[in-house]
């Protein structure tokens, strides 16, 4: 009996030109993959009932509605077959189509080009499908440089060349016309902000009248016909209409600005007073911020959960300074609950450290490499010898080249995943990008959080054996107490030698008088997170062991 192959087919077309027809590239793919899967019904081929189509998605990556349900229902073991009219359908990119062919392999999934006869499971056709794949790509990047310089070539012209329109403007009704028009409604709008910006001179006050005058965003409608925009206005957003060029009759590309071919809404005189009341109260350019990324490391790396990114900000208390990444929605908008303000020191450190125990596993494991090579270890311990070190997270040099290696990350509740640049880490390694192994580019950690008085406490990664230094010595401390009460010191005399209070002495020496096997977790570090000194002696610990370890959650035994 023949196995049944179910067999999908995903069509393709970049633009969404003529989609509209009732017969458009999208059913001719279709009709051409169904014959050939008809035609191979004795091999047991058989065609799902699901259609998966692109219309109007380039190929140069993989973030495609239609793609990533049919690798979804591949993942699931539905689908044993991907069938396309020609590879480029399938994508334009060598590194995706290696990504893909590797996830598709793990599922036990092949696929096949309808029109280009090749057969991956010989060295020639793999070569074959390389090559093929090679001239897509190219053809691809020789495109998108023709359509940069039109682009360029018109914006120098002062030519609107699509995009989100701007607050204000409308496209001209004549499509032919590459030229914005004045919105009337809208454009008293933009007027109204500049006005109340120089009235109140900051970007806060602004944000809090433009809400109290319920000023909205540009509305438009969505490809699947949504509502976008139409919401109040972030500080961000304000700072980005107030600057933006377009409202004084100019059109931006690569930082030069250009003249317009589209009316200003806001006159030369007003705009300049508005560019130079910015300029004072910032302090510095807003572009600059090369200080706040030297600081903050992993600026423009991490999201959290919900793709919001991770900014850096600060506060100061005295002469202190203390940073933070926090989620974007809760500096441009209203406080979030479920937004993240995690110190930045702390993740940092857990980051760097989890980098770090990441890439020794791969060089202790000879997995560093996509095919191994024992003969190569040496040069390549050499090379990360400074990085792989235990300390490397604790030495500000070493950890900032930690951190800079990462390309991007998310922080989620309970894991945190991070992706190495593959360029920086060849880098480092001498070695090309091609030849690190795919698995040593992703690091996917476990992470907790935990609350300490004010403090949030993160851990990234498996927690390190490690003892509380605070815990440890406050312990010593108490059996120090003790032993000096049993030869006959009395607590005053032993809270003035300390520099303590004698309530203080009272409460801290009943950790003398732990368990045996809540004092033993102190001292190997293998305490529940979360377990303080003020945990430990705030209410007053029962004289019972039992009753401690239950309270604590350690284990007596």
């Amino acid at each position: 009996m023949t196995s049944t192959v179910r067999c999908a087919i995903y069509t393709r077309k970049s633009s969404e030109e003529g989609l509209e027809q009732g017969f458009n590239t999208l059913d001719a793919q279709y009709e051409a993959c169904a014959a050939y899967v008809a035609s191979q019904k004795h091999e047991g081929w058989r065609l799902v009932k699901d259609r998966y189509d692109d219309g109007g998605f380039s190929g140069g990556n993989t973030d495609r509605p239609a793609l990533q349900r049919l690798l979804a229902e591949v993942d699931a073991g539905r689908v044993s077959m991907i069938v396309v009219y020609k590879i480029d359908r399938l994508t334009r990119s060598l590194a995706d189509f290696a990504r893909m062919v590797e996830r598709l392999e793990a599922k036990g999934c092949s696929f096949v080009s309808v029109t280009q006869a090749f057969n991956t499971s010989t060295s020639m056709g793999r070569l074959t499908l390389n090559v093929l794949l090679s001239f897509a790509q190219f053809e691809r990047e020789v495109a998108g440089e023709r359509i940069r310089d039109k682009i360029a070539a018109s914006k120098k012209r002062g030519l609107w060349m699509g995009g989100t329109l701007p607050l204000g403007y409308d496209r001209h009704p004549d499509p032919r016309e590459q030229v914005l028009v004045v919105n009337e409604i809208e454009s008293a709008t933009i007027r109204l902000i500049f006005d109340l910006y120089e009235q109140t001179g900051c970007l806060r006050a602004l944000a809090e009248e433009v809400q109290r005058r319920d000023l909205r965003s540009k509305s438009r409608k969505g490809r699947d016909g949504r509502e976008i925009g139409n919401r109040p206005f972030g500080r961000g957003q304000l700072h980005y209409l107030l600057t933006n060029p377009v409202y004084r009759g100019r059109t931006r590309h690569g930082g030069t600005d250009h003249v317009g071919q589209h009316p200003a809404i806001i006159d030369e005189a007003q705009w300049r007073r508005v560019q130079a009341l910015l300029q004072q109260k910032a302090g510095r350019g807003r572009g600059d911020r090369s200080d706040e990324t030297d600081a903050a490391p992993l600026t423009g790396k991490l999201v959290d959960e919900s793709g919001d990114r991770l900014t850096p900000t600060h506060t100061v208390k005295g002469t202190r300074r203390y940073r933070y990444y926090v989620s974007n929605r809760m500096i441009s908008g209203p406080p979030d609950p479920q937004g993240w303000r995690l110190p930045a020191a702390t993740l940092e450190l857990q980051i760097a450290g989890a980098l770090r125990g990441h890439l020794a596993r791969a060089l202790d494991g000879h997995y560093l490499l996509a095919t191994p090579d024992l003969s190569r270890h040496d040069q390549l311990t050499g090379k990360l010898e400074d990085l792989v070190a235990p300390d490397a997270p604790n030495d500000i040099g070493r950890q900032r080249k930690l951190l800079d290696l990462v390309e991007q990350g998310t922080i989620r509740r309970e894991t945190t995943t991070l992706q190495f640049d593959p360029h920086r880490l060849a880098t480092i390694l001498g070695v090309a990008p091609a030849e690190i192994a795919a698995s040593v580019l992703t690091v996917t950690a476990p992470i907790s959080i935990r609350r300490r008085g004010v403090e949030a406490r993160l851990v990234i990664g498996e927690r390190p054996r490690q003892p509380d230094a605070k815990l440890v010595a406050a312990l010593a401390r108490a059996h120090r107490w003790l032993q000096a009460i049993r030869s006959g010191r009395d607590i005053a005399s032993l809270a003035k030698a300390d520099g303590i209070a004698e309530g203080t002495l009272r409460v801290h020496l009943q950790l003398a008088l732990l368990a045996p096997a809540i004092q033993q977790v102190i001292l190997d570090g293998t305490q529940p997170e979360g377990l303080t000194l003020h945990r430990l002696t705030r209410p007053e610990m029962p004289a019972d062991w039992q009753a401690q370890c239950r309270r604590t959650g350690i284990d007596p035994a």
